[in-house]
């Protein structure tokens, strides 16, 4: 294990992986700029002396080492997920240091758990797929609101976002998503993944006051088809995208997000609202905050903190609800989201 404050983020340069590294930063950690363009990590670099700097590619697997080389952890924003993941993940297991992603690319993440479940917890190792804004914050948001059950009928997350300005990396994990379905879509229902070809439907989401009753996409399956289910016992995960923002993803002249503050975020805003159904009985949670690609930072960092504290439940592959208390972890995201717990 290497200095405890330091931290490699791969894909340093990328949109998600700059917010990532600011925030490393405000926490007191150490990043190390890597990925496979070192022109562009030069040039991130220039604005942060002293930053250390190392180049490396999923196609060889002796620069990512060196990469790894005294770290006390690695985070993943290098996307498409499905070429990035396994290397980056067997380059951190033969380091002996935990690996966090912001995979948001549903086939990418099984593969995760699918691949690398047993060697990790034979290992005693942390990999944390999806710890971003899809796939982690829905999943601690209906660990919470799971509250003391053990299990539910169902389990609904709805994305109310005010638009959607994709990033490039987000267009490319699409694309490598599709291609893998063969251009079906999936969702989870009785207990697995089934690919289908027929419509989204178009209904009505309740969002709580004050954005209100909403038109979103159903079955508009994210990362959280995966990460809830590897561990709560919710045969039926459906997610939901506000209409709008379905359509902006869709449209090729989108363009991609702009600053709007000092911080680098844009000015799209969120609320995800979770529902859980058990028998007769509903329980809700729900968080608002700003820009989800800017919000992955903190998410991305506590859980890099907290593990490297000691502060987890368990090893192995885990998503973000299995390994932290996820009431506590939302609560210290405070400063990023509101949070809404109703029994």
């Amino acid at each position: 294990m290497g200095s405890q404050r330091t931290v490699v983020v791969f894909g340093a340069y990328g949109h998600t992986g700059r917010f990532v590294v600011a925030q490393l930063r405000e926490r007191g950690f150490v990043p190390v700029l890597s990925g496979r363009d070192a022109d562009r990590l030069k040039e991130l670099a220039a604005s942060r002396p002293g930053t250390d700097v190392r180049p490396a590619s999923v196609d060889d697997p002796v620069s990512l080492d060196r990469a790894l080389a005294g770290a006390a952890a690695v985070v993943n924003c290098a996307g498409p997920f499905a070429t990035t993941a396994a290397p980056v993940i067997e380059a951190a297991l033969r380091a002996g240091i935990p690996y966090v992603d912001v995979a948001a690319e549903i086939e990418a993440n099984a593969d995760t758990f699918t691949r690398f479940t047993d060697r990790a917890r034979a290992a005693g190792a942390v990999i944390v797929p999806a710890m971003a804004f899809y796939g982690g914050l829905g999943d601690l948001l209906v660990t919470a609101a799971m509250g003391d059950w053990t299990a539910a009928d169902e389990a609904h997350i709805a994305y109310g976002l005010s638009g959607w300005h994709p990033t490039a990396g987000t267009r490319a994990a699409g694309a490598m998503s599709r291609q893998r379905r063969g251009g079906r879509r999936v969702r989870y229902a009785g207990g697995r993944l089934e690919y289908h070809d027929d419509d989204l439907p178009t209904l009505e989401w309740p969002f709580p006051h004050p954005m209100g009753p909403r038109t979103v996409i159903g079955e508009f399956t994210m990362a959280d088809a995966v990460t809830v289910p590897s561990h709560l016992s919710v045969p039926e995960v459906r997610t939901y995208m506000t209409a709008e923002a379905a359509r902006d993803l869709s449209d090729p002249d989108t363009p991609a997000p702009a600053a709007a503050d000092e911080q680098g975020r844009s000015a799209q805003t969120f609320l995800v609202d979770v529902v859980v159904r058990s028998g007769g009985s509903e329980r809700r949670a729900a968080a608002r905050g700003r820009d989800i690609y800017a919000v992955t930072a903190p998410l991305v960092v506590e859980a890099v903190d907290r593990i490297l504290t000691g502060r987890t439940r368990t090893a192995g592959v885990a998503s973000a609800g299995a390994l932290f208390d996820a009431p506590d972890f939302l609560g210290a995201l405070s400063s990023h989201l509101s949070l809404e717990l109703s029994p």
